[in-house]
């Protein structure tokens, strides 16, 4: 059947795709264009150079790919690792037990590390297999920074911190897809060797744009990695950089136009104020769900996410039933529960180009569907959680001081 939009926008809080701001839908309302003329070069030179700043590294090579966060998945380890070499990866979710899986379809001998879903990764048993490796076999350390399937956000500090202590070379693979350009995320402070993600989460573009970043270690161990890959070869684009035409086929010319207010927007507000308003939507969002009488799944403090939030529902609900009711009758689009938490929970994304008025907007819509679905839930009683929080935090906007 055909759906009718209603009346009104979707309220879109599922943790990405993510609202698009009007300056970037602009930006990108144009027709196509030769991208070997001089215009297109001339800005994906700008774009590199400032896609670096938001993986807060001076010494990455950034790369734009035509894809996915799969792809870039893909990309960094391909680029960086043999068939047969030992990984350590953590399980924590939906998203890293996919990344596990592509991790050993591609042949490379995978140490899985497993949490329960809600907890974070397993950072002393990283400890142990690093302190038992002194032949250093394990030549990659892959973890998601903020897993969106629970809500759960690991310290990479820590993980750094762990390699340091144990002086082992292992390359430091980051999946930041639902993280970098919304929460703290420090590429050269961490000595992360490749960190990717998608420009359809906290950049707040259409998806298609996979953007993957390396050190120079990361690039020195591509020269003679192994692995098969040829449309995500980073040879291929260094070749066209040194060209100075940038592009080894034909990129999305419309999503590259649409990244760059996308990262003005982000620069206009400065990145640390980014950062912080994620931190107050993700805190008001944690105030709300503690006075309806429910839980988050992410089951200690210091692992809650500031991007999503998954909340956990009596047994007698299913959370299905939320999502696909916040759609049909409020216009409201929220996360399903993946794989171990299906029915077992729901979640609300707020990453991006978002406000925290939007924010109480998607609260109350919550509210109203938790009371259709038979949850004893007071009316409005989030809404002033939250509210009561963002009324003494918000700050004056920094461009209209």
């Amino acid at each position: 059947m055909d759906y009718v939009y209603g009346p009104g926008r979707n309220h879109l809080f599922v943790p990405g795709p993510v609202n698009i701001p009007e300056q970037v839908l602009r930006a990108m309302n144009r027709n196509n264009e030769d991208y070997r003329s001089p215009a297109v070069p001339a800005l994906t030179k700008t774009l590199l150079e400032d896609v670096k700043k938001i993986f807060k590294t001076t010494s990455g090579t950034p790369f734009l790919f035509p894809t996915t966060g799969t792809g870039a998945w893909e990309s960094a380890l391909t680029n960086t690792l043999s068939p047969g070499d030992r990984i350590v990866s953590f399980l924590i979710g939906q998203f890293s037990l996919l990344w596990i899986d592509q991790q050993q379809r591609l042949n490379f001998k995978v140490d899985v590390i497993e949490s329960e879903w809600g907890e974070g990764a397993k950072l002393d048993v990283l400890a142990a297999k690093l302190a038992a490796d002194t032949d250093h076999t394990i030549k990659a350390v892959c973890i998601v920074h903020n897993e969106t399937a629970t809500g759960v956000t690991n310290d990479l500090s820590l993980v750094r911190r762990i390699l340091h202590e144990y002086r082992h070379p292992a390359l430091f693979l980051v999946d930041g897809v639902s993280s970098i350009c919304a929460l703290d995320f420090r590429m050269d402070d961490w000595g992360v060797d490749v960190a990717l993600t998608g420009s359809q989460k906290a950049l707040s573009l259409p998806t298609g744009i996979g953007i993957v970043c390396a050190s120079p270690r990361a690039l020195e161990a591509s020269k003679t990695a192994k692995s098969l890959r040829v449309f995500f070869d980073w040879k291929d684009y260094l070749k066209f950089y040194n060209l100075g035409t940038y592009w080894p086929y034909t990129p999305s010319i419309q999503l590259l136009y649409g990244l760059r207010p996308a990262l003005d927007l982000v620069f206009e507000e400065g990145l640390e104020n980014v950062i912080a308003r994620h931190k107050r939507l993700g805190q008001a969002t944690r105030l709300a769900v503690e006075a309806w009488g429910l839980k988050n799944c992410t089951q200690k403090e210091e692992w809650h996410s500031d991007t999503v939030t998954a909340v956990v529902v009596p047994p007698y609900i299913d959370s299905a039933e939320i999502v696909r009711r916040a759609w049909k009758r409020y216009n409201l689009s929220l996360g399903l529960g993946l794989n171990k938490v299906a029915g077992k929970v729901f979640r609300i994304g707020h990453l991006g180009n978002l406000n925290e008025l939007q924010l109480l907007g998607c609260l109350a819509g919550v509210e109203m569907i938790l009371k259709d679905v038979g949850y004893p839930v007071k009316l409005g009683s989030g809404v002033a959680a939250a509210s009561s929080y963002l009324q003494n935090n918000i700050p004056l906007i920094p461009s209209r001081i």
